[in-house]
This record gives C-alpha cells, structure tokens and sequence, in this order.
C-alpha cells in the first residue's frame, strides 16, 4: 500500500505511548527460553519481536524433527536464533528468512560458532542464509571475532554464553563498534544474575544453569522516538510532544537523541516514566557533523530531518548501513536527491547538502525497510510526500502510521 501524507498542524501537543524497545525484547525473549524463571513486560509489538516468538516456540515440536524457522526480514532474530539453535541439543533446524535476509552475510557468527564446537553447514549460498543447525552441547570457552562487526554477532554469542559448560570469553580484534548494544546486552544478563566482565577487548560471561525468578520489563524503543525527535524539529516552536515509558539512564544507544537533537532546537525533560519533547527555539544552524558508531539507526531520521531544516550534515560511523534490511547509505543518496538535496556517501559516511526548495509530491521509495519509511514521513510537516509499501513499518511499530495521526500527519491510502 502506497500512502499520501500532507499536515496543516505543525505544532502538535500530544502524548503517544510507544512499544517496548525491539532491541531488548529480543533479548530477553532469548533469555527467557534460556532461563525460564524470567518474566517479561511491555514486548515490542513489532513483527521482529513476533518472529522471534515464533521461532523460539518451535522448540515444542518433538526433537527428532526437522523444523524450519523462518524469520522474514527479521536481522536481529536471524542472529540471535542461529546461536541459540546451535546449543539446542539433538535439535535439527533450518533457519531462513527473506530473498533479502538471504543476501545478508552470516559467515563471521558462523565461523565464531564453529570455534566452539557447532555444526552449521549453509544450503545454498556459502556465507549466507538459509542455514542448518545441528544442535549440540557446547562447552564454549575462548572465541576469537573482527571487533568491528554487527554487535548483533557478539550479542548472539554473549546471550548463550550462559548456558555453555565453561560460559564464554570473546576476544575482539580492532575498534569495537556499536559498543551501546554490546553494554545492553551485558547489562540484561548481571540483571537476571549473570556475571559478565567487559576489559578493554575481552569480554566474558560466566556459566550459570538456573536463575532466580524475576520480572523484566522492556523499556520503550528510542529507534521510534527518533521519528517524533525529527517530528518537534520541524514543528513550529512551542510544540511538546510526550514518549513513555522511557528511562533516564537508558540501556539504548539511540537516547544520543537527546543531546543531537539539541542541536534542532528540541528540548528532552526526563518525567517519571516518559520523556517530553519541546521546540524551544529555531536554530539557524549551517552544518552538523556527527559520529553515529554507536547509534546507526537514527541516521536515516537526522539526515531526512536536516534536509527539512535545510541544514547541511556529515555523518560518520555508518559502515553497518550497508548490510540492514537495505543499503540504507545508497537508499538515502537515490531519496534524499528526488527531493532536491544532494548527498554523496562512502562506505561508512553520509554528506547532505539541503535544497532551498523541497520538491512536493515526491514517492519515497522503501525497499522493504521500515526505517526508510518512518525516516521520510515527518517531511509532510513541509511537503506532501508519498511512502510507497507503507506497510512496512510493522516490522518494528506496527502502530506508526496511526500515531503520525496523532501529531497532525494526515495520510491518504493510494
């Protein structure tokens, strides 16, 4: 489906509740199976989260079967399950997704995997899904990895490094990125009672077969705070908008969001369970320059939010863009350019320079990527705009088209 999107208000004072975090709901979704005393609150409605459920209730079927998993375009569950699946002893399982999760490398987790004893072999393509997975025991111990991979491989290996008879104890290789994500999933395994240590490139978790009973709940995503971040920096000024239920000291990475969006004229107050935006003021800003190592996912909302403002901006950090559920970098560049703007990327950076004039009634092509979806629709605050496969954004807010309505985004179904 194909949406028209066009707004008279641009100075929205609302309150939406978001789902929980995709990031951490994966996570624990993990943990739970791993330890089942875990209890888990506010799960992300998203379709990732969804899948990952799914997929980890499979573990029902009898165990002389061969079950076929598949995840779709779900990133995060086709890492984390491939590592589960290899410790689920004397369980057969064939993990597959999209034709584009097909294109998406798998080799690196593969090859740390097998350095602990697993038995993956691929189906078709060497290095890539669809994969089998003979499920064994493992006593896991030292593994060896590039540090400067997905963080989704090392997660997937922490998160079952529990569960292995001597825990496990990665040695990175190089500049460690998205090292936020790397902290949350460490920090939700000492929350159920792991310990895990974190020294210069060597992290451990140690072996622990029970865990007490205990309650999790999920914080809400900072990924789809970004879009209404992006929301108050093209609103007139006086505009609040309030998140929940959202922490000051948050696990996620993309709650940088506070302090670059600063940068927009957005205020963030921190409430007791939620955060308020408010445009305080309209800054005449000619360029910004960012470092987003650690927070890739937002660079998509800063980039579109910057040719709204008309403000140039060169992000840095980007290499994982690449390899998502798109090449989000060169996506960008063919988008961003319809519009006017002109962008020139390399295989980690983004360059803008904005246009003076926005061109009107541009479809924005998705490419099966939700965030290129979410990224582009707060421009209707300037242009009508049309989101081609708007549906795409269920894989992680099922709920976004309905709360861009709340903050005056009017949407028409083509």
């Amino acid at each position: 489906m194909n949406i028209h999107l066009s707004s008279k208000n641009t100075n929205p004072s609302v309150s939406i509740q978001i789902t929980g975090s995709k990031s951490e709901s994966n996570r624990l979704l993990l943990l739970q199976s791993l330890y089942p005393q875990i209890s888990i609150d506010n799960i992300s409605n998203s379709d990732d989260s969804e899948y990952m459920q799914k997929a980890l209730k499979s573990l029902e079927l009898e165990k002389e079967a061969i079950t076929v998993v598949d995840i779709h375009h779900a990133g995060t569950a086709m890492r984390f399950l491939t590592a589960f699946f290899s410790i689920q002893n004397e369980k057969e399982t064939v993990l597959t997704g999209s034709k584009r999760m097909k294109e998406r490398p798998i080799k690196i987790l593969v090859d740390a995997l097998r350095q602990l004893g697993a038995n993956i072999s691929y189906e078709n393509e060497e290095g890539y899904p669809p994969i089998r997975l003979q499920g064994k025991t493992l006593d896991g111990g030292k593994v060896t990895l590039a540090a400067n991979v997905s963080s989704q491989y090392i997660s997937a290996l922490l998160l079952i490094g529990g569960r292995l008879k001597n825990g496990i104890e990665l040695h990175l290789e190089g500049k460690i990125t998205s090292v936020p994500y790397i902290k949350m999933t460490l920090a939700l395994l000492e929350e159920i009672g792991l310990h895990t240590s974190f020294a210069g490139n060597v992290i451990s978790v140690q072996p622990k077969k029970e865990v007490a009973s205990k309650k999790m709940v999920v914080e809400s995503d900072w990924s789809s705070a970004s879009y209404f971040y992006s929301i108050a920096a093209l609103s007139e000024i006086g505009s609040e908008i309030t998140l929940s239920s959202y922490k000051q000291n948050s696990l996620q990475g993309d709650s940088v969001l506070a302090e670059i969006y600063r940068d927009f004229g957005v205020e963030t107050s921190f409430q007791s369970n939620s955060i308020n935006l408010k445009k305080t003021t309209d800054r005449k800003l000619k360029t910004v320059d960012y470092k987003l190592d650690n927070a890739p996912d937002i660079a998509q909302t800063i980039a579109v939010t910057c040719l709204g403002l008309g403000i140039a901006c060169d992000l840095h950090g980007l290499h994982t863009l690449p390899i998502k559920e798109t090449d989000r970098l060169a996506a960008l560049k063919t988008e961003i350019e319809k519009l006017g703007g002109k962008v020139s990327i390399t295989a980690e950076s983004l360059h803008l320079r904005p246009t003076n004039t926005i061109k009107e009634n541009i479809a924005i092509d998705t490419y099966q990527d939700h965030r290129m979806a979410m990224a582009f629709a707060p421009l209707a605050y300037k242009v009508p705009i049309t989101i081609n496969e708007a549906e795409v954004v269920s894989k992680s807010y099922p709920d976004f088209w309905k709360d861009m309505g709340s903050v005056g985004i009017k949407s028409i179904e083509d």
